[in-house]
């Protein structure tokens, strides 16, 4: 299983985008610079009134399937 940490910092007002079906995904870049394409389902859970912010660790299969999202700071 590999890991990746990131950053993400999605005002309110723009993650509603992805609630009203505008967009499906969230593109983040990790800590070592590579382009993640993630659920933006999988953020929902994140969303406070200031938005999607914080630091996270995604874990992906050997088939690069996401397995686990969380928040780390």
């Amino acid at each position: 299983m590999k890991r990746y940490s990131f950053s993400v910092n999605i005002p309110y007002q723009t993650f509603l985008q992805h609630y009203s079906g505008a967009a499906s995904a969230v593109l983040v870049y990790t800590d070592e610079g590579l382009r993640l394409q993630l659920p933006a389902s999988r953020l929902r859970p994140f969303l406070s009134q200031l938005g999607v912010r914080g630091r996270f660790r995604v874990s992906v299969s050997s088939e690069n399937r996401l397995e686990k999202l969380e928040k780390i700071a």
